[in-house]
């Protein structure tokens, strides 16, 4: 068997600088890393950061056609491309959801080859595991210091799966870093094809660094498919070239490129409740929400700074229907015609997190209580951005400490209601 040779580097070389990634430079053979040179995913097929929803422990179904979105009875699945500019052919709603039924797929596939969705056995040679487990404790390092909360909440879950939040986090975090970090200026659209390419091999077996080296087991051992990583990638590529969005159907592919894809690789390993009626499908949709839901939530927190930045993440359609303007934003004046608006902005992040918690009740019970917990604290940004007088120019929303203490202990609650509870009988018994 031959034996590939990988440079372990810090990840300011080729790509960008960032300092809270620096490791030093190594040599490794990857050929340790598993038991042959490629690594087997489980459930995967070749077909065809932001990280916003592991931040929401830091700092979808469709909605109702009286709402103005789609129910999921209404939506046929069909397969668009979306140029870097965010021209569409079709919904995007659609398109998105096509993506999120080929996850499902993987998943179901992966329940009837092991009968339940717990990972498998590690198979390393010897003297590979340390090597595995200094790069998942590097992983875990970065997650204790970028995303406080986030990396708690994962203490609570078995080791092996707090490990594999690690290893999506980082990368997603890097991934993000990469337009919206110190070197981002430098960024280019190669260097990110550059990145996608790393992203291949690492799928394949190929780790490029030790961080990748993490991420490549967390791959081979649960169904976590490569698109929702290209989609993010293809989000950065949004990033370069766009700053306006026209409609909120523009919008929404954007808000699912940069977050609501960590939804999507958060299933597999989060892993549904056995005891689950809800459809795969339908638990990848919440979790899709719970994304969608935690970038809309950025987006309006971030008006102002965004602005700053010659950036206007708000549907320009919409802007014209409340006769306002990006002229308006960047003066930063609050006034009637901004509070309605921000009202209607607002209710529509919160249909979001509405349909996300269904999915969260049809977790597994290990993984309940992080992901309620981040649905529940990062809601409360929206409940600031309010008490803000919707001052999201000057004012950022910031949820206290003590409020989110204070909401720990409902979320611990929430996730003890268990997925067969659907028709919300115990959750009124126990007053929520």
């Amino acid at each position: 068997m031959s034996v590939a040779l990988i440079r372990v580097v810090s990840p300011n070389y080729e790509l960008c600088k960032l300092g809270f990634l620096e490791i030093p430079t190594k040599l490794v053979d990857s050929s340790r890393f598993t038991r042959s040179n490629k690594i087997k995913n489980v459930g995967y097929k070749k077909h065809k950061c932001n990280s916003s929803y592991f931040d929401a422990f830091g700092e979808s179904g469709f909605r109702d056609l009286k709402n103005g979105r789609k129910r999921k009875s209404d939506v046929v699945s069909r397969v668009v491309v979306a140029n870097p500019t965010g021209e569409l052919a079709v919904s995007s709603e659609q398109m998105v959801y096509d993506v999120v039924l080929k996850q499902a797929a993987l998943v179901k596939e992966h329940i009837r080859a092991r009968e339940d969705l717990e990972v498998k056995p590690d198979i390393v040679l010897p003297g590979t595991l340390s090597l595995l487990n200094e790069a998942y404790d590097r992983c875990g390092e970065v997650c204790a210091e970028y995303a406080k909360t986030f990396y708690l909440g994962t203490r609570l879950m078995p080791l092996q799966r707090q490990k594999a939040f690690w290893a999506i986090y980082v990368w997603c975090r890097r991934t993000d870093e990469l337009v919206d970090g110190p070197n981002a200026s430098h960024i280019t659209p190669k260097a990110l094809d550059r990145w996608e390419s790393r992203l291949e091999d690492l799928f394949n077996g190929r780790p490029f660094d030790m961080l990748d080296a993490a991420l490549s087991d967390t791959v081979s051992k649960f169904p976590v498919d490569i698109q929702p990583f290209k989609d993010m990638i293809q989000g950065m590529r949004m990033d370069l070239v766009k700053s306006r969005y026209k409609t909120f159907d523009e919008l929404y592919l954007y808000c699912y490129y940069v977050a609501g894809t960590v939804g999507l690789m958060s299933v597999p390993v989060a892993g549904i409740d056995p005891e689950s009626q809800a459809t795969t499908e339908s638990v990848y949709n919440d979790a899709l929400s719970l994304g969608i839901a935690n970038q809309l939530t950025n987006i309006l927190r971030d008006v102002g700074e965004d602005a700053r930045r010659g950036r206007v993440y708000l549907p320009q359609d919409e802007l014209a229907q409340a006769g306002l303007s990006d002229e308006d934003i960047f003066a930063g004046n609050v006034t009637d015609k901004w509070r309605n608006f921000m009202k209607k902005q607002i209710k529509r992040a919160r249909s979001f997190f509405d349909e996300a918690e269904e999915g969260a009740r049809q977790l597994s019970p290990a993984s309940r209580w992080p992901v309620w917990a981040s649905l529940l604290l990062y809601r409360q940004i929206l409940d600031e951005i309010e008490a803000n007088d919707y001052n999201n120019f000057t004012r950022r929303a910031y949820v206290s400490k003590a409020k989110k203490i204070v909401k720990l202990p409902i979320a611990y609650a929430k996730s003890l209601v268990p997925p067969t509870s659907r028709n919300g009988v115990l959750m009124k018994i126990i007053g929520m």
